[in-house]
């Protein structure tokens, strides 16, 4: 049975930014929202931007450039104004347009890329910021409704196989090549949406942090849309 309880505890509401950022994680609370319905025309900058490839960062200086509408200036100021409050704060923003991320075909039965739930993980204390301001939004999963996939049993013989190896060396092949940080919903898990337009600060897998690391994954864009997504 999923527990709803943990699901709702684990998120912390804000109204501002300053609250977003002073916050702490605390106790089962690692993913910390603050809510807003963004004014603006998000789609004007998307498909004023040509995106060669699947990925791009739209620098400041080209928003800058774009010739927009009323609209779609109004969505520029706020994502100037974004960049320039995180960056104030010591992190490093960037503005991605996505058509899609690459998929990881190298383990078939062991995906390790952003569409797989996984946990970010840093040597030094840190938080992920991300939001969406155009198309698909990306999901949490709260961690009572996953299991690490390296120790599925099924999973963890595939990769026991894979590894080859001694048996002290294994758990350090999981972290080398960042098995450890994947995650799968147990049945009748309910991820939750992160939604258009906020902002999110998550919790990252760091050796002073007090909290779980917080599981999220890339929606699966739909055929012909472009995310515009804010990250750092």
């Amino acid at each position: 049975m999923i527990d709803l309880y943990h699901a709702e505890n684990q998120i912390q509401y804000v109204t501002n930014f300053q609250d977003l950022v002073s916050m702490p994680f605390d106790g089962e609370i690692n993913a910390i929202c603050w809510t807003r319905k963004l004014p603006g025309d998000f789609s004007e900058i998307v498909k004023k931007v040509k995106l060669n490839g699947n990925i791009a960062v739209l620098e400041q200086e080209e928003l800058l450039e774009l010739q927009l509408g009323e609209q779609g200036q109004l969505a520029r100021q706020i994502l100037l104004n974004d960049l320039k409050v995180l960056t104030a704060h010591g992190a490093s923003p960037i503005l991605n347009l996505i058509r899609c991320y690459d998929r990881d075909n190298a383990y078939p039965f062991f995906p390790t890329d952003v569409y797989s739930f996984h946990v970010d993980r840093s040597p030094v204390p840190t938080n992920t910021f991300l939001c969406t301001y155009y198309g698909g939004a990306s999901e949490i999963l709260p961690n009572a409704q996953a299991e690490q996939k390296v120790f599925v049993p099924e999973i963890r013989n595939e990769l026991k196989k894979l590894y080859g190896g001694a048996d002290e060396g294994f758990e350090s092949f999981l972290s080398e090549h960042f098995f450890d940080l994947h995650y799968r919903a147990k049945p009748k898990a309910r991820p939750i949406s992160l939604g258009p337009g906020n902002l999110w600060r998550l919790a990252v897998d760091h050796p002073e942090s007090k909290v779980l690391p917080c599981i999220h994954r890339a929606p699966s864009e739909k055929t012909g849309q472009v995310r515009l997504l804010m990250i750092c």
